[in-house]
């Protein structure tokens, strides 16, 4: 159970970190830092505010998500379910026709052409797997148990 949480933990903050590489990679291409700041700002920024918002507050609380789950909190999951529901607001958002639908092209990449063969739409297939996802940090984070015998004192 332990690799499995460890393998989640690696898995959500790898999700971070691709959902944010829009902004980051500005940062790590070398230009001077005022370029930089002002090339993510226009990433993030290019859907409105309330989509920046979205999209850090997906991203933070992913990474949030990923810090409790590896600590073994059980509230790992509450974490995991506010990003998700600010990413799964974020896409929505993004796919009816807002601008800045950068992640929803980078989702359609990702998936790759079998989503294009079955006629399915990469934006749900990814909430579906972030859900599933969710699921398994949800169980990975519940807090056991230890059973007592008659007679054991409390520590």
């Amino acid at each position: 159970m332990k690799l499995l949480r460890f393998i989640l933990v690696l898995v959500v903050i790898a999700y971070a970190g691709w959902l944010v590489w829009p902004i980051v990679s500005p940062f790590l291409e070398g230009a001077s830092p005022g370029a930089a700041s002002m090339r993510a700002g226009a990433e993030a920024g290019a859907g409105g505010l309330p989509t920046a918002v979205l999209w850090i507050a997906a991203a933070v609380l992913y990474l949030v998500a990923a810090l409790m789950l590896g600590s073994g909190n059980p509230k790992a999951a509450i974490a995991y379910f506010l990003g998700f529901i600010a990413d799964a607001a974020l896409r929505l958002a993004l796919d009816s026709g807002s601008a800045g639908g950068e992640i929803a092209a980078r989702s359609a990449e990702a998936v790759g052409p079998a989503t294009a063969s079955l006629g399915i739409d990469p934006t749900w297939l990814v909430l579906g797997g972030l859900l599933v996802l969710g699921g398994l940090v949800a169980v990975v984070s519940r807090r056991r148990r230890r059973h007592r015998t008659p007679g054991q004192l409390t520590i």
